[in-house]
């Protein structure tokens, strides 16, 4: 009975730890840096940036790694974050 009781504990605890790693992912924001070193955060991988920026998506343990090179200007996270910085400045995207 008691072994039957830990067993019990053990898969609710482990299905909590579980469903916090998963809502924990979910939530998790990317990083996009362009070629000018502007880096911001988005929540999906848009495909519409333009082509000359050269976007590169990064996860959260790089930015966390990199938030102080001198290399990468951080910028600021947009409530819409339909659109992308270009040397400095934010624009949106046309059509979203």
């Amino acid at each position: 009975m008691t072994s039957l009781r830990n067993l019990l504990k053990t898969s609710a605890l482990a299905a909590v730890l579980a469903a916090g790693a998963t809502m924990s992912t979910a939530a998790s924001a990317d990083t996009v840096c362009n070629r000018d070193g502007d880096c911001w955060q988005t929540s999906q991988r848009y495909t519409n940036y333009p082509s000359i920026l050269g976007v590169t998506f990064y996860n959260a343990s790089w930015a966390n790694g990199h938030r102080h090179d001198r290399k990468y200007h951080w910028r600021d996270n947009q409530k819409d974050d339909h659109g992308y910085y270009d040397r400095g400045e934010w624009h949106t995207f046309d059509n979203h």
